[in-house]
């Protein structure tokens, strides 16, 4: 079976304000169904591309195409094609949650249906909620309500531009369970974050973008295996002998302090060999000295996305 055409395709988009280059030959595709997290510092370039492919931004070089619709000679068919909740609250604090919504319908010249009002509210839980005005509603509620907005045309592909910027740990969850369940129904979402943990838990593939150039695209797996880096910590009971810490570093053993070393087993060594934990722990046993405890576990998407970046050297414990 082939595979299905993408619907998003970006091929060689570059745009500079003056002598600023906020993007550089930017490609890539987004395909049908999967959560697409583009990642990067401020001023990396994510949101200047958000823009162009939605039309916000009309002058730039390349191309870019939704469901196969140039968005420079059918801008008013892509359009209609993409939903976008941009990272600030944008609607009327004077009307209720329903209304936001009939209006918003009236912007993309679709009949505002009360039944598929309802469905949305309830699928984001703020039906009860309808009648309230928006001022009185709680921060979570306004970011829900901010993407029941952008489904009432029923995009192609949802543009999430830090959905969960400044809000805490537990609005976050709750909006990633949002987030999923968009994707069970089927629908294409494009995700610019500073959260990697965010990108971690929900992205099917990621791209890092620095200084307005795309680094790397990866299905999340690919990348955490290809950059995969497994640490333990090893605390001793007592300090270690001259010998073995001489022993242990000429093994590429890193040392803490001296009753602490720090194994790093890594695909990417560039030797090609993986460090066993067995001869280091049989060393330090034959050695006369004894071990109090062992911790250890795997490098996060955020250590990566440092490293690709380099901007500061990946910590084993990170």
């Amino acid at each position: 079976m082939s595979n299905p055409s993408p619907v998003l395709n970006i091929q060689n988009v570059s745009k500079s304000y003056g002598k600023v280059e906020a993007l550089k030959d930017t490609s890539f595709d987004v395909n049908p169904g999967e959560i697409f997290a583009l990642l990067g510092p401020n001023g990396a370039g994510k949101t200047t591309l958000i823009g162009c492919i939605t039309g916000l931004i009309l002058r730039f070089t390349g191309n870019i195409k939704v469901a196969g619709y140039d968005v420079k000679t059918h801008s008013k068919i892509t359009r209609q094609l993409v939903g976008l909740v941009p990272q600030e609250l944008n609607f009327d604090p004077f009307f209720n949650v329903e209304q936001v919504l009939y209006y918003q319908s009236g912007f993309f010249n679709v009949p505002p249906r009360a039944e598929k009002i309802e469905k949305i509210l309830r699928d984001f839980g703020l039906w009860e909620k309808r009648k309230a005005n928006t001022r009185a509603l709680s921060g979570g509620m306004k970011r829900r309500l901010m993407i029941c907005k952008a489904l009432m045309h029923d995009p192609v592909l949802l543009f999430l531009d830090e959905p969960t910027a400044g809000v805490d740990v537990e609005l976050r969850e709750e909006l990633w369970k949002y987030v999923l369940k968009l994707k069970e129904r089927g629908v294409t979402i494009f995700l610019t974050t500073h959260y990697l943990e965010e990108a971690e838990q929900l992205a099917d593939r990621i791209a890092f973008i620095d200084k307005g150039k795309v680094l790397m695209v990866e299905k999340r797996e690919d990348l955490l295996n290809h950059f995969e880096r497994r640490w333990n910590r090893i605390t001793l009971k007592g300090p270690l002998s001259r010998e073995l810490e001489t022993s242990l570093q000429s093994e590429g053993v890193s040392v803490e302090d001296e009753q602490t070393i720090i194994i790093n087993s890594s695909k990417a060594l560039a030797a090609g060999e993986v460090l066993e934990i067995q001869t280091i722990l049989d060393e330090i046993k034959a050695s006369g000295n004894h071990i109090v405890q062992i911790d250890g576990g795997r490098n996060s998407l955020e250590s990566i996305f440092r490293e690709i970046l380099q901007e500061t050297p990946v910590d084993p414990k990170s």
